[in-house]
């Protein structure tokens, strides 16, 4: 007897996220870098990133419908997620192309306004990018994330 798999939130965020990524079929070291930080964030496992991957080259079927409400909209917790990835993705001061492509399409599906964006980006920008031990704000942000995770 096989057990029902409970597909969550986190993941079909990811998952929309990784969409982005590989719309050019070129997945960037940022773009990889701000994939990783959400898979934290979002509680996502190795092996459901793996699915998703799979999902997203077509090699099993899509488990989520297109317009799923129940996981879109803001929720709790959804302006730190957002804002990890917002780190990953200024964590050399630039965002590309491809890094706003694919941390505005987050953006939106988790709700959150430009004006509430531009304060986030504003907050991370105002914060050293190399603190005092040489220690970078993604890594930082990646020691807490493990911390907060374990």
């Amino acid at each position: 007897m096989s057990m029902k798999r409970e597909y969550t939130r986190g993941m079909y965020l990811y998952m929309e996220c990784l969409k982005v990524a590989f719309d050019d079929q070129i997945v960037t070291n940022d773009e990889a870098q701000i994939l990783k930080i959400l898979a934290v964030a979002l509680n996502v496992a190795p092996s459901e990133t793996s699915q998703c991957h799979s999902i997203i080259a077509g090699e099993l079927p899509n488990p989520f419908v297109l317009s799923d409400e129940e996981f879109t909209g803001y929720q709790v917790g959804d302006a730190s997620m957002y804002q990890a990835a917002l780190i990953a993705a200024l964590d050399d001061e630039v965002i590309t192309e491809d890094e706003w492509a694919l941390v505005n399409h987050l953006r939106e599906l988790i709700g959150i306004q430009e004006d509430e964006h531009a304060l986030i980006e504003e907050a991370i920008r105002s914060t050293e990018g190399i603190d005092a031990d040489g220690q970078t704000r993604i890594s930082r942000l990646e020691r807490y994330l493990t911390v907060c995770v374990l």
